[in-house]
């Protein structure tokens, strides 16, 4: 065993840590560690740790390959099963589980919530839950026979310091959200997938509801229902606002007629109105795809002016790929579509150039109507990341990208289908 073999840690601070093999190539990422609960007479032990490999597929590497924690690094020896993670029913993850889990203190002193959680390599080379950090609150029973703890205050405890309350207790979410507070919206998506339904919809709740909003566009369709049909109906309206309309309409598309009308009527009228026009269009057509609120300007708007807009954070890059140039009114329905501009074009021209003079015009716009196929072929044949939509006046009524085409033509697992997974 390498001298360089950590046997306490507490989990807070292995999360993140890269995870390489013996030879230094990199594994992945550490994302949470799995325990199993033994009962009340025994430590829990735990059992392997949850590496994010490239991919972002979460694995499970066993803690006996675990051969050294040193310095912002893990090494793992031997071959790593590269299948998806999936729990059993002995299984708790530490950070999405036990983080945040309330606790009583057997000494009759009180409640607390559990922070983080302390790991002691045995003699044996098993890892055992040896401690808990743990901060004071809730109800407090007055007892306290030893010295006296303000509520708030943070300890370490033993693990037989304190007793476990019921799963089926409310639980927050607080620290998880804060530990994987960096991750891009599809990663924690992958992690809200992997938790049984309780935990999902509690680290939900706790989610304010922007970062909500791009998480839920990234999960498959029921999880998305499971969730937005547990939060109050005002709630799920401000969630739905937050949304990509080309996503909340899909969404709603999921729910009853009834549910999708009283959340539609609590939304803020201008963002139901373009989730509403999305709703008309019958699946598999391009309307069906596309976003209604893309980047449009009119001729007279200067090139500085066109990529001070496709600067904007919120727009994805293939939303900021392209400048439509329209008459007036410039929301959709617009006037006359006039041609596009690619980002390209902007970053060739002068920032004083008027847009008029640089439209592209040898690209037909898609009608709103026209088959999820179609839009396939002309995205692929002209190498586009984003095409116009047309309705049949000639107005511009959005846009359609290619990762809304690609999520439409993948199978629905397709988020969580893995393909033929091998060890390395």
């Amino acid at each position: 065993m390498s001298s360089n073999l950590a046997t306490k840690a507490f989990v807070a601070r292995l999360l993140g840590l890269d995870v390489f093999d013996p030879l230094g190539d990199r594994l992945g990422r550490l994302r949470d560690v799995v325990v199993i609960n033994r009962g009340v007479s025994r430590p829990a032990q735990a059992v392997g740790l949850l590496v994010e490999v490239p991919g972002k597929r979460r694995v499970f590497v066993p803690m006996t390959r675990v051969q050294a924690i040193e310095a912002g690094q893990i090494i793992c020896s031997g071959l790593v099963n590269l299948r998806r993670f999936q729990q059993r029913g002995a299984e708790h993850l530490a950070v999405g589980e036990l983080f945040d889990q309330k606790v009583t203190f057997k000494d009759g002193s009180g409640a607390g919530i559990i922070e983080d959680i302390g790991l002691d390599q045995q003699r044996n080379g098993d890892w055992h839950v040896s401690a808990y950090y743990v901060r004071r609150g809730g109800r407090d029973t007055g007892f306290r026979p030893f010295r006296r703890l303000a509520r708030g205050e943070r300890i370490v405890v033993d693990w037989n310091e304190i007793l476990h309350i019921n799963d089926s207790e409310p639980q927050a979410a607080t620290q998880f959200v804060a530990a994987h507070d960096e991750l891009k919206p599809a990663d924690f998506a992958e992690a809200l997938h992997e938790m049984p339904d309780k935990r999902r919809l509690e680290v939900a709740a706790e989610l304010q509801d922007d970062r909500l909003a791009v998480v839920l566009q990234e999960l498959p369709n029921e999880e998305q229902v499971q969730i937005l049909s547990a939060l109050d109906m005002e709630r799920a309206a401000d969630v739905l606002e937050e949304m990509d309309p080309d996503d909340a309409a899909d969404l709603l598309n999921e729910l009853t007629d009834e549910a999708q009308e009283a959340l539609l009527q609590l939304m803020e009228p201008d963002d139901a109105e373009d989730v509403r026009r999305l709703l008309e269009y019958e699946e598999d057509t391009a309307g069906s795809l596309m976003t209604p609120v893309p980047v449009i300007l009119p001729p007279e708007a200067t090139v500085a002016e066109a990529l001070a807009y496709v600067r904007q954070e919120e727009l994805s890059p293939a939303t900021a790929s392209a400048v439509y140039v329209c008459r007036p009114p410039l929301e959709t329905p617009t006037g006359r579509y006039l041609g596009v501009v690619h980002l390209q074009a902007l970053l060739r021209t002068p920032p004083p150039e008027s847009l008029g003079s640089i439209i592209d015009t040898d690209l037909e716009p898609l009608n709103d109507m026209s088959p999820v196929a179609e839009v396939a072929r002309t995205l692929a044949t002209y190498n586009l990341t984003s095409a116009a939509v047309v309705n049949e006046q000639g107005r511009l009524v959005g846009s359609v990208t290619v990762d809304d085409v690609l999520d439409h033509l993948l199978p629905d697992d397709w988020r969580t289908h893995d393909d033929d997974p091998k060890a390395v």
